[in-house]
């Protein structure tokens, strides 16, 4: 379990502190912004922060003071990342360049940052060009989520974007075939051929992909389960199915 000074020690706290570290180029994963604040100095973090790309939330006062560590946040707090996204147009460009067929890995609402640590590691280790998370309901690039990476999340290329259906519909036109993970799936993961460009779509802890997203998938893949245990938690998952991407495309048996 993350002890609750590692998570604090992610934060910038303080309109000042927070616009500082915007104007210095600091990597930030969110912003939180008290409801209902006329400051115009909260409006102008805000403003900048979203023509940033972070992603600004507005919550209750009582979840500011329940996050601070100074008690003294006036009505802002930043959680850091430990490194800026990129995009992903760099994870396509970078399979070009490596004359590879391009591998994605897209979580679709991974919320538990040791899930998706474990999930960054395993694809850089795989192989994959890059990931893809959403803006909003996942975890993002904080420290936790760098040493549940083992420190991978600071090597791997990761993107965020708003809509994750609108990505996988852009992909598709690109050339890529869309491969969703369901315990449903129609097509069992040895039997399925992962060795063109592809996208694989990892689907959130509790309910698995989303409908919309579900729907943008030309196939979906199982994985066979002997147990009694009719899932596997997603980071073991992902894992199991980035590596078969990586057996096929490495010519083995």
């Amino acid at each position: 379990m993350v002890g609750e000074q590692e998570l604090k020690n992610e934060l910038i706290e303080g309109r000042n502190a927070v616009l500082e570290a915007l104007r210095a180029g600091r990597a930030m994963d969110k912003i939180y912004l008290a409801k209902g604040e006329t400051d115009k100095t909260l409006g102008h973090i805000a403003s900048k922060a979203r023509s940033l790309g972070i992603v600004v939330v507005d919550c209750d006062r009582r979840k500011l003071d329940f996050m601070s560590q100074t008690h003294a946040h006036q009505g802002v707090i930043a959680v850091a990342a430990v490194r800026a996204y990129c995009t992903v147009e760099e994870i396509l460009a970078a399979a070009q360049a490596a004359g590879e067929a391009p591998f994605l890995v897209v979580c679709d609402e991974i919320s538990d940052p040791q899930n998706l640590g474990a999930i960054i590691r395993s694809a850089e280790c795989a192989g994959a060009h890059g990931l893809v998370l959403p803006k909003r309901r996942s975890a993002g690039l904080t420290a936790v989520v760098d040493k549940a990476s083992a420190g991978a999340a600071e090597h791997a290329r990761i993107a965020r974007v708003p809509n994750i259906p609108a990505l996988l519909r852009e992909l598709k036109d690109r050339g890529l075939w869309i491969y969703g993970t369901a315990a449903s799936g129609s097509s069992l993961l040895w039997e399925t051929d992962l060795t063109g460009p592809l996208a694989l779509v990892i689907g959130s802890e509790g309910d698995g992909m989303g409908r919309l997203v579900s729907e943008c998938c030309d196939f979906t893949v199982r994985l066979p389960m002997k147990g009694r245990i009719g899932s596997l938690n997603a980071s073991a998952a992902a894992a199991i199915t980035m590596y078969e991407v990586l057996r096929q495309r490495s010519g083995l048996r």
